[in-house]
């Protein structure tokens, strides 16, 4: 069976980014909240996003409220914060498959990729 998973770290401080949350929204009309979840000391959700008969194809959003985070950690931040939510839209096109999305950040940048 396929899984969602990711992992976020703070590129910044050179550690995994501990306590930062994460929405997983389905896509569609309308948009439908999947779960809400926080990442624990070493960066990654203790269990998959998604999983079993829940991972279906599909288009997906994952928010990373990456501005409370950074504030958290005391990151040198403009008022403003330059970044706060980040969203990530990707579509899951097969069940099977796992899905990795980690999330490399900083508090004035972020990347992503497609993991394993």
């Amino acid at each position: 069976m396929g899984r969602l998973t990711t992992h976020v770290l703070d590129t910044q401080a050179g550690k995994p980014a501990a306590g930062l949350t994460i929405e997983l929204w389905r896509l569609g009309h309308p948009d439908t909240h999947v779960r809400t979840v926080r990442t624990n000391a070493d960066g990654r959700v203790d269990t998959p996003l998604l999983e079993g008969a829940a991972f279906t194809a599909g288009h997906y959003e994952l928010r990373f409220h990456a501005g409370d985070y950074l504030k958290a950690q005391r990151a040198p931040l403009t008022d403003p914060a330059f970044l706060d939510i980040i969203p990530i839209r990707f579509g899951i096109a097969d069940p099977a498959a796992h899905y990795h999305l980690p999330l490399l950040l900083s508090a004035h940048g972020y990347s992503t990729y497609r993991g394993s």
